[in-house]
């Protein structure tokens, strides 16, 4: 069983036994939900509470795993389709990330150990950039506020790119911006659709352990390079 850890408890990486490897790129890719920052909870919530709020009732537990991958202007879209809710999909992405936006700027910790973990990567000379799903100014305002904004040089919405994960050109134009090439960067993601595009892309992989994860976790450790957790307690 893996444990919530203090901000100044250790993350442990893990090597893929029969791949072998050890985590020596000097450019990285994170994620931010649920890998930097302990927000899937929120998420996990938002579309329910956002659907519930037009006026459907009993969201089967199916849509939350179809737009999980999706971006918010498509999940927007999937919305209006399947449901029938009013609205663009622009004006929809919108009001869900106003949802999103307070817990964003007031309570949505880092995880456990992530601090000490970045900055040992920034003593290493590691160029880091953050791609997600969620917007930038949220990534900004979030990050900024549990104090790690700096160690990554820019922040990539997959809404900027127009395509969710489930599709690898958010990390190809993250991978232009820092000058380099997919081998040669490492992609740490807390979801295993996340981890399988970026392997498939040619990207060297870490796991991010979250409490969400639940049975998908034997999956991710069995495709990553390696695996980041937490340290048992």
């Amino acid at each position: 069983m893996y444990l919530k850890i203090s901000d100044e408890s250790r993350l442990t990486c893990v090597r893929n036994r029969e791949r072998g490897y050890d985590m020596d790129k000097k450019f990285a890719i994170f994620d931010m939900d649920g890998t930097l920052v302990d927000s899937m909870v929120y998420w996990d919530k938002l579309a329910g509470e956002f659907l519930e709020s037009q006026g459907v009732k009993h969201v089967p537990q199916s849509v939350f795993e179809t737009i999980k991958p999706m971006t918010m202007t498509e999940s927007a879209v999937y919305f209006i389709r399947e449901f029938s809710v009013a609205g663009t999909p622009e004006s929809i992405a919108a009001q869900m990330n106003a949802m999103m936006e307070a817990h964003y700027q007031n309570d949505i910790p880092l995880k456990g150990g992530m601090r000490n973990y970045l900055e040992m990567l920034h003593e290493k000379g590691v160029q880091m950039c953050v791609a997600s799903a969620t917007a930038e100014r949220l990534m900004d305002a979030c990050l900024t506020r549990v104090g790690v904004r700096k160690y990554f040089n820019f922040l990539l919405s997959c809404e900027t790119v127009g395509v969710g994960k489930n599709e690898p050109d958010v990390y190809y134009e993250a991978a232009k911006r820092l000058g380099s090439i997919p081998a040669d960067i490492a992609v740490y993601e807390d979801a295993f659709y996340a981890v399988n595009t970026a392997k498939k892309a040619g990207f060297y992989t870490v796991g991010v352990y979250d409490e969400g994860t639940g049975a998908q976790w034997s999956k991710i450790t069995e495709l990553a390079d390696e695996t980041l957790c937490p340290v048992l307690e």
